[in-house]
């Protein structure tokens, strides 16, 4: 189990994210046109580095539902290796079973 302020402080992290997700696309969207002047494009870089760091989207790291892991993470299933084999073997999760041939 991972240490749960580790996990709050991610999902604050998502949460930020979302919030400044519609101010950094338009920043961008101003910073790689080729319309906009250098004087523009500077201007719109100081206005993104003033913006919390933890609303970039790259900060944000994938976890487990479960346990909240971060290595061995599924991300079709949104749950690390240990768990999702867990509840695979149990028959917890549809349409997933052990292979054998």
């Amino acid at each position: 189990m991972a240490k749960l302020s580790a996990v709050r402080r991610n999902e604050k992290r998502k949460q930020l994210v979302a919030e400044y997700a519609e101010r950094r696309h338009v920043l961008k969207a101003v910073i790689k046109a080729h319309a906009s002047t250098p004087e523009e494009k500077q201007a719109a870089q100081d206005q993104l580095n003033k913006l919390p760091r933890n609303s970039s989207p790259v900060r944000v790291r994938n976890r487990c539902a479960i346990s909240g892991r971060v290595r061995g993470y599924l991300g079709r299933f949104h749950m690390s290796r240990i768990d999702f084999r867990l509840l695979a073997l149990r028959g917890a999760i549809p349409g997933v079973r052990k292979s054998s041939w």
